[in-house]
């Protein structure tokens, strides 16, 4: 296939680009040559390059700057995903778009399933969530994948963030009271590869397996460091950060497995994998 990779130059759409790249032909865009924000030159390039599919990776992604920077926020987040979705259904191409444990409030009690009542708490949450319903209404065949949680290779993440506090800290706090699955950019772009070989249109949860909160990942992290860090323990009421984020948001797989593939492997396992790199290339360089 042609695709279109929309967002390529960051975490997710680097590894997306890398695992697509053998089989298929690829349209890699960031914001210096295509602005979704603006239908008509949207529309234009789109028209030009003539994809079978797009993926859509680009999004702003500050949760906390997006309660400052909202018009952005929904340019991006809504906007963008709308025009997308208005050209795929003129032009009968299918539409990936990633979405984001953060359309739900948490409260549950249970891990989400595809099909849960939503109800963001955030501004990024609320601009992903009215994404996901433009998309429904505007085109048939797409595939919403909402993750969680993500770091990869090519991007800032709560790994990196800890893995280089560790170097300086000896005492590190971090709230316990938020729950998801940490999710590998690598995997999801393998899982994602595999979906869109065939027309399984939908809203789908893509998530490594397992959960765990912000402390207990922190607490992990330095081990398979092995860094010598005090981690400890505060609530996100005291923590006080802007956008307020979902208690307990582990997204349940089930429409990904009711599709035959086998769950992702363990988060532990994807988040040891990546320490392990990241250091090796620490002491590389």
């Amino acid at each position: 296939m042609k695709i279109l990779i929309t967002g390529a130059h960051g975490m997710l759409g680097k590894d997306l680009a890398e695992t697509l790249k053998e089989k298929h032909s690829l349209i890699l865009t960031g914001r210096d040559n295509l602005d979704i924000t603006d239908l008509k030159k949207c529309r234009d390039f789109i028209l030009q390059a003539r994809p079978d599919i797009i993926i859509n990776c680009a999004a702003y992604t500050l949760v906390d700057k997006c309660e400052e920077e909202i018009e952005l926020a929904y340019r991006v987040n809504a906007l963008g995903p709308r025009n997308l979705a208005v050209i795929c259904n003129e032009q009968d191409i299918p539409l990936v778009q990633i979405s984001t444990d953060y359309v739900f409030d948490g409260t549950k009690g249970a891990n989400y399933l595809e099909d849960d009542i939503k109800n963001p708490l955030s501004i990024y949450g609320k601009s992903k969530s009215l994404a996901e319903d433009y998309i429904t209404a505007l085109t048939n065949k797409f595939y919403i994948v909402r993750t969680s949680w993500l770091f990869g290779e090519n991007g800032n993440n709560f790994i990196k963030t800890m893995l280089q506090l560790g170097k300086t800290r000896d005492s590190i706090t971090v709230v316990n009271d938020q729950f998801g699955s940490p999710t590998y950019t690598r995997d999801l772009s393998q899982a994602i590869a595999c979906l869109i070989e065939e027309p399984r249109y939908g809203i789908y949860h893509i998530t490594n397996s397992g959960y765990t909160n912000w402390y207990e990942y922190a607490k992990y992290i330095f081990a398979l460091a092995g860094y010598k860090v005090t981690v400890q323990p505060i609530s996100s009421e005291k923590f006080n950060r802007p956008a307020p984020r979902p208690k307990y948001s582990v997204l349940e797989n089930r429409l990904w497995q009711l599709e035959g593939f086998p769950r992702l492997r363990s988060y532990q396992e994807a988040v040891k994998e990546y320490v392990e790199n990241y250091l090796e290339r620490e002491e590389k360089s």
